[in-house]
C-alpha cells in the first residue's frame, strides 16, 4: 500500500481519490509516521423515490384554504385589536 505525506497527499488529492476508487487505497503520514487510511467506501447507490399521489384519495384540501382564519392572521401581522 502506498504511503504519501500530507504535502503530497495535498498536492495530488484528485489523482490519489481516483486511485482508491480504482481499489488502491492509500496511507497518508505525519513526519513519517502514519494517520490516515484512504479507501473507497461501499456506499450503495442513492434512489431517491418520489412518492407523488401516495395520499390521493385519503385526505382533501378545502377549496378556500388559502383564506381560512385571514382576518386573524392579518390581525398578528397588523397588531390591530
Amino acid at each position: 500500500m502506498r504511503t504519501v505525506n500530507i504535502h503530497e497527499a495535498k498536492t495530488h488529492l484528485s489523482r490519489l481519490i481516483e486511485q482508491a476508487l480504482q481499489g488502491e487505497p492509500f496511507i497518508i503520514a505525519k513526519a513519517g509516521k502514519p494517520v490516515v487510511k484512504v479507501t473507497a467506501i461501499d456506499a450503495p447507490a442513492e434512489t431517491a423515490v418520489h412518492r407523488t399521489g401516495f395520499l390521493t384519495g385519503q385526505i382533501s384540501v378545502p377549496d378556500d384554504f388559502d383564506q381560512i382564519a385571514s382576518d386573524e392572521i392579518a390581525q398578528l401581522f397588523d397588531g390591530a385589536q
